[in-house]
């Protein structure tokens, strides 16, 4: 596996460029919906074309450096607190709830709605507080401290001032592309040798911001409004990492309590949000092996393994597979804990 991660450090740029691929990871080839011993360079793709309709440089080759790799179809992968007015979600997840738990719907005044993802503690005061993404809680980094938090969330009937739960506290900012920032020079003299060439094309330095994380906390207006325990889940044991071939648990405000299949530990993949796409590294990534993991609406729920251990924060995917942050790198960068 470590051979295959250094062959996907060193072919990830080439394998990115090309049409359709959305991600590139580590994991084990998948062969017949079954996942083998074997260690392969995963290459993620909104949809799988056949060879023979892909031109010589389109096509991903089927072994980088003596390493396989494994073409896996996602599909377009996009932050999941987007609520789709088609999906009726069970109707004890989108109440209100006093003490609320972890598990239903949730989000900042002017979203739709995500998921109350688990109760966690702030290192420094100890104070309980509501863990989620930066698209729940923060209105993907339009929100600013002190903003209303409603639970459940407005698409789901919650309004102000009679269903506020609390106030956003703090959140990780969601890096998108930019221009400029350092690269204007070197774009410069690319310009001015394309226009004594006569050249009509020019460049713009793009900044290519990466993400760990996409995570926000909420303080609660009161300590008795929100309960530790998630929903058909129970109590967070501890904290775990999550391992390919592990079976996973959430439960989440759309489709409630489900298990999947962790296939990747180590993913860079591209995700689509309003503002536009966000390139997310050493990401989870969870395959719908046990129907449909997750949806539109389920964005913040916490990913357990079967023993209750927290490995990761629900963030985004498609129909095909969802898009974990791994839990270490959330409390680590909001410096926050578990009890």
């Amino acid at each position: 596996m470590e051979r295959a991660r250094r062959v996907k450090e060193l072919y990830k740029k080439e394998i990115l460029s090309k049409p359709n691929v959305v991600g590139v990871g580590v994991g084990y080839k998948i062969r017949g919906g079954k996942i083998t011993d074997e260690p392969a360079v995963m290459v993620y793709v909104t949809r799988k074309i056949p060879r023979q309709a892909l031109r010589k440089e389109e096509l991903v080759p089927e072994e980088l450096d003596g390493v396989k790799t494994d073409v896996v179809e996602v599909g377009k992968i996009v932050a999941l607190g987007y609520v789709k007015p088609e999906i009726t979600p069970p109707s004890e997840r989108v109440k209100r709830w006093r003490p609320a738990p972890p598990g239903v719907s949730i989000g900042h005044y002017a979203i739709t709605a995500g998921t109350f993802g688990a109760v966690v503690y702030d290192n420094k005061t100890g104070e309980p507080l509501i863990l989620s993404n930066n698209h729940v809680l923060a209105n993907e980094n339009r929100g600013h401290p002190g903003d209303p938090i409603l639970q459940p969330g407005p698409i789901d009937g919650g309004r102000l001032p009679e269903d506020k739960i609390g106030e956003l506290k703090a959140f990780v900012e969601v890096k998108f592309p930019t221009e400029g920032r350092g690269c204007e020079w070197l774009a410069n003299i690319a310009n001015n040798i394309a226009r004594l060439m006569g050249l009509k094309c020019r460049l713009k330095p793009v900044y290519d911001a990466e993400n760990i994380v996409d995570a926000a906390v909420a303080k609660p207006d009161s300590v008795n409004d929100i309960t530790p325990e998630i929903l058909d889940i129970g109590k967070v044991e501890g904290v775990g990492k999550a391992k390919v071939k592990m079976i996973v648990q959430k439960s989440g405000r759309t489709t409630a309590l489900t298990k999947g299949t962790v296939i990747d530990t180590d993913a860079e993949v591209q995700v689509w949000y309003d503002q536009g796409i966000a390139k997310f590294v050493h990401q989870i990534i969870v395959l719908h092996t046990h129907g449909k993991f997750s949806a539109g609406g389920d964005s913040g729920s916490l990913v357990l393994d079967l023993d209750n251990y927290a490995v990761g924060l629900l963030f985004a995917g498609s129909d095909k597979a969802t898009v974990v942050n791994p839990i270490q790198e959330v409390l680590k960068q909001l410096n926050i804990k578990f009890m």
